[in-house]
């Protein structure tokens, strides 16, 4: 088996474990068995547990990156806000990792959480910066409101957002039927909250939205390069 498949089926594995069991209870042992490996050969990828748990965590927020960057590509329309945090929302519910990272599941992520932020702190820094340099291009290009701070702008967004998706869990029983229902309530949402027109398929903000995207899209393609990285450096080489 090539060195790369056998590192994605202990990831498959430890993922798997993770979800069923909680960060407490997984063990080394049990990755190992479920990915069909020996304790050693774990070992030859990922230096600890937590080293490895991390990468789970990466790759999760690594696939909606990439996601995120190919709606991009495909229509400029969704550097607006309100889009890409739709968008977001759905991906944030299709993968339980993301939704656990997303609500600070302690009985599913345990010190997994803190350990995360203290390796990815330059990760988690420079999320923080492309999405204030999204914003700010977005300001220039008359997409979203200058009324307030970029500051102030970014910290609305991510409340607003935070707010839905710990509400999956806080909300479950009085949340609307379907998770189309509830990614369009905080699309519209973000929509009056931030944006400057109501009507997103406008000629003016597409040809705006066009020009926006080539600005916008290197930023998170550079973004994840650097996750890229991130994940590579848990590996032991």
């Amino acid at each position: 088996m090539e060195r790369a498949e056998r590192g994605e089926r202990i990831l498959e594995a430890a993922g798997e474990l993770l979800l069923a069991w909680g960060y407490a209870r997984v063990t080394i042992e049990e990755i190992a068995r479920r990915a069909k490996v020996g304790k050693g050969t774990v070992y030859l990828h990922w230096r600890t547990k937590d080293a490895l748990l991390l990468a789970v965590m990466l790759k999760a927020q690594a696939r909606s990156q990439q996601r995120h960057v190919a709606r991009l590509r495909a229509d400029p329309l969704e550097v607006l806000p309100s889009r890409m945090m739709r968008e977001r929302f759905q991906d944030f519910l299709d993968e339980p990792v993301l939704r656990a990272l997303y609500t600070d599941d302690s009985d599913i992520l345990g010190r997994l959480n803190d350990h995360a932020k203290r390796e990815c702190a330059e990760l988690i820094a420079e999320a923080d910066r492309t999405l204030r340099r999204h914003l700010e291009v977005l300001r220039a290009h008359g997409l979203v409101r200058t009324d307030m701070e970029v500051r102030h702008q970014q910290y609305a967004l991510l409340a607003i957002a935070t707010g839905f998706f710990t509400a999956e869990t806080l909300l479950d029983e009085r949340a609307p039927d379907t998770p189309e229902t509830r990614a369009e309530i905080l699309a519209r949402t973000i929509r009056n909250t931030l944006e400057t027109t109501p009507d997103h398929a406008h000629h003016a903000a597409t040809t705006a939205a066009t020009t926006a995207a080539t600005k916008i899209i290197p930023l998170y393609e550079q973004l994840a390069d650097l996750s890229a990285r991130e994940i590579n450096r848990q590996v032991r080489r």
